[in-house]
């Protein structure tokens, strides 16, 4: 299968051709200055010239707060660009794999007392930032053009790659004494391993539609830092403070409940991972990473 990944420079781009590159598929990997998915010329040219048969988009625009001021940008890429991708992928008969967000949901504290078990894929969206909005209306235009796609929303991603909370995390432990972290916002995360694993049986299976992948179980930010330096041995080293969201103001609203409902992706045979599991695995890929890079 010749699959072509936009965005591979990325976190969850470079999880993906890591993935693959012993594999049998034939791939072919874009960062995003290579593969601008704004330009439709240029899509349509790379694309008619590889002719893939699975396209991965792994290209977003995820400044979450530059995005207030600088909401035409996030609209080429999150919307627009999405579009483009959908449009040629309908002309080759090729299936797309476009990855969302939590934050096309509303994120409240009433959300959460309503659905603790969290957001379904059917639940009606109401992004609260630019960013939600603009990831939206990616979702809309790739449903409006048809053809053969699979729409994965995740949350709170972290992986080996690029940078994510739990490094920002693991950095900040060791040089500072005490770290503060909100411990109002409730959601589960998304590990790059995992969701590219569980993504490709999706796409082998032959799925179609939205999928939620994320971790079993929910936590907040501070619970999930206090894990983490658990598992690392930092926890008797740092003194780990809970504090509100007010404590860090911030441009773009974040969402309280960023919890999703994985269970259409259990009913395909698909079982999430533990959260405290998955941190576990990406601790001891971090540090096999360091060690390699070491040496």
């Amino acid at each position: 299968m010749k699959i072509l990944i936009t965005g591979a420079g990325g976190q969850l781009g470079r999880e993906w051709m890591h993935f693959l590159e012993n594999g049998e598929h034939q791939v072919h990997g874009f960062g995003s200055d290579q593969f601008d998915i704004t330009d439709h010329t240029l899509v349509s040219k790379i694309m008619h010239e590889i002719r893939p048969d699975l396209l991965i988009n792994c290209a977003a625009y995820t400044a979450v707060d530059k995005a207030e001021e600088e909401p035409e940008t996030a609209y080429s890429v999150n919307d627009q660009g999405a579009e483009n991708l959908a449009r040629i992928c309908r002309e080759l008969r090729c299936k797309l794999v476009h990855f969302s967000t939590d934050y096309v949901f509303g994120g409240t504290q009433h959300d959460h007392e309503k659905m603790p078990e969290g957001y379904p894929e059917s639940y009606p969206t109401d992004p609260q930032n630019v960013y939600g909005a603009s990831k939206r209306a990616g979702e809309l235009k790739i449903e409006s053009e048809g053809g053969n796609w699979l729409i994965i929303r995740v949350s709170w991603l972290c992986g080996q790659f690029g940078n994510n909370f739990v490094k920002t995390m693991l950095r900040l432990s060791g040089e500072r004494d005490e770290l503060k972290v909100v411990d109002d916002q409730t959601g589960s995360p998304t590990y790059c391993t995992d969701l590219v694993n569980k993504t490709m049986r999706l796409v082998e299976m032959d799925q179609k539609g939205y999928f939620h992948i994320s971790s079993e179980g929910s936590v907040t930010w501070y619970g999930l830092t206090r894990e983490l330096l658990n598992q690392s041995g930092r926890l008797d080293l740092v003194k780990l403070k809970a504090v509100g969201s007010d404590e860090f103001p911030v441009v773009a609203r974040r969402p309280a409940f960023s919890l999703l409902n994985c269970s259409k992706l259990k009913s395909a045979g698909l079982k999430p991972i533990p959260w405290k599991t998955g941190l576990k695995q990406l601790l001891n890929q971090l540090n096999k990473k360091k060690n390699i890079d070491e040496n």
